[in-house]
């Protein structure tokens, strides 16, 4: 019977001694080895094994633990009376949680918070568990704005105070501890690092990937890995930039030249023009006056098209060079995008200018008329401009011709061309001069006919005769009479009966006393003509 109790307290004193040694206040590793409804069942190698409630894991840890899994855990409480062993998640993963805030403190190292809310004068935020504050003062390194735009980030902060509870593994009853954060230290400290980094890359010539941060109508600002770097609009392209969204996107990476650099006041000036050389250096070996080039419109004013022939290589069409005529608006010709072929006239290097023509790659109208028409041949044009002395008529072609008044009418007196020719008027007349190496056509609208002089007027007009004419105008001299709408003949101021007055536009009955073919007059009578 001894020999029995002796075995079996040596079987007791055997297990008992596979047992791991746990006790009440510590952190010790345990085993999952059951989930249930009502709390999680771990095995920390002791008599019995323990259970943990639900509430003391996340949601997203009771999604992914399962059986087999190792956990640390804290002993609250054993009572071997009972049987049972209470153990707690929670306050292991907080005992932890607080010795890695102590050691950051310390070490002045960075950890990561989440931003749980807002409180007066500043931010609440969670480590694993463990609320702490972070003033606004101590959130960025400008004092910012709106504090709702935080909360919900997580972020990196320094320890700035900490009061950790007196004793981490005894009672936490009526706890009192103390735990402020600064972002501000962890950005000025990462700043300092960047600037560090920075300052054997960012090298005045040198390149440098960035990305864009944001985009104005004035510039680019680059984040290049925690410093901003500015990008003025006048350094994007060698040409005209309307607008830098036409070049970059927001978020994406680019590459820039560093033009200047400042890391002291934080002032980086970027280059992106500059990865290509500038096409005005060597543009007297690409372009010469007198070739013929293609390029594409990019704006129009009234006095000429601006034609861009590659990047950061543009001329001006001049209004006077859009067209051998009298041109038109500069819109006629073209529209924005267009592609026109024209020639380079000439190159200012210095003032970086072109200057190009569309009308030097037509055929000179003056050259033209010289091959398609001579002496003789009859034409049709508008009337462009009426003078005292004649009408000026533009051919098809472009040139204008002059319609000398003498050369309207055989046989009637005008005293202004307005009185016949409204401008824009289409009419024809006779080629008879056309001097093309000095531009000048003079044309006739009157040899259309025979002169009436040589044949018909002599033969119409006896002298003797009496006809009926149409007072046209008084004057000094006489009558100026219009006989039978074929010619004008002048009653003689001596002719004129004095007694029967008569005002212009009267019909009276008139004798021929004169035909002078050569000097193209007609003499007439009143007088003798109421005599017959």
């Amino acid at each position: 019977m001894q020999n029995q109790l002796s075995e079996k307290q040596e079987l007791e004193s055997l297990y008992e001694s596979s047992l791991s040694h746990v006790e009440r206040g510590e952190i010790v590793k345990g085993k999952i080895i059951g989930i249930r409804n009502d709390g999680i069942i771990v095995d920390v190698g002791y008599k019995f094994e323990g259970i943990i409630p639900l509430s003391d894991f996340s949601q997203e840890e009771l999604e992914s633990i399962k059986e087999g899994d190792e956990i640390e855990v804290f002993i609250e409480k054993i009572d071997d009376a009972q049987g049972a062993i209470y153990l707690s998640r929670d306050r292991a993963v907080k005992i932890r949680a607080w010795e890695i805030l102590m050691d950051a403190a310390d070490k002045k190292t960075a950890l990561e918070v989440t931003v749980t809310g807002k409180t007066k004068g500043g931010l609440l935020a969670s480590y694993k568990g463990i609320k702490g504050f972070i003033p606004a003062s101590l959130l960025e390194i400008k004092r910012p704005k709106n504090l709702d735009d935080y909360i919900g980030k997580t972020f990196k902060v320094k320890v700035e105070k900490i009061e950790p509870p007196k004793n981490l593994y005894g009672s936490w009853k009526n706890l009192k501890t103390t735990l402020v954060f600064s972002r501000k230290d962890y950005l000025e400290e990462e700043k300092a690092r960047i600037k560090r980094e920075l300052a054997e890359k960012v090298i005045e010539g040198s390149r440098i990937k960035g990305v864009v941060k944001n985009l104005t109508k004035y510039g680019v600002f680059v984040d290049l890995g925690g410093i901003d770097g500015f990008l003025h609009i006048s350094n994007i392209s060698w040409g005209k930039v309307k607008n830098p969204s036409d070049y970059f996107e927001l978020g994406k990476e680019y590459e820039f030249v560093v033009l200047k650099a400042d890391l002291e006041n934080e002032r980086i000036t970027l280059g992106y023009k500059q990865k290509k050389p500038d096409p005005w250096e060597n543009i007297d070996k690409k372009y010469q006056p007198g070739m013929k080039v293609r390029g594409k419109v990019t704006r129009i004013e009234d006095f000429g098209i601006f034609v861009e022939l590659e990047e950061g290589v543009e001329g001006l069409v001049h209004l006077s060079e859009l067209d051998w005529v009298t041109p038109k608006n500069p819109s006629y010709y073209a529209e924005i995008d267009d592609w026109l072929n024209l020639k380079i006239i000439d190159i200012d290097k210095e003032s970086r200018k072109i200057s190009l023509s569309l009308k030097q790659l037509k055929p000179k109208p003056w050259e033209v008329v010289a091959k398609r028409y001579k002496v003789g041949d009859r034409v049709i044009g508008k009337v462009k401009t009426i003078t005292d002395f004649g009408i000026f008529v533009r051919l098809p072609e472009g040139v204008d011709g002059l319609i000398h008044i003498s050369d309207i009418s055989w046989t009637k007196h005008i005293d202004h061309p307005s009185e016949l020719f409204k401008k824009g008027q289409r009419i024809e007349a006779v080629i008879t001069n056309l001097e093309p190496e000095n531009e000048k056509l003079s044309l006739s609208i009157k040899h259309l006919s025979e002169d009436p002089w040589l044949k018909e007027i002599p033969e119409k007009f006896k002298i003797g005769e009496i006809y009926t004419a149409k007072v046209i105008k008084k004057t000094e001299h006489g009558l100026f009479v219009d006989l039978e709408g074929i010619v004008e003949g002048l009653v003689y101021n001596s002719e004129i009966n004095k007694e029967k007055p008569v005002k212009e536009g009267d019909e009276i009955k008139v004798l021929v006393i004169k035909v002078d073919p050569e000097k193209r007059k007609i003499g007439l009578s009143m007088k003798r003509a109421e005599e017959e």
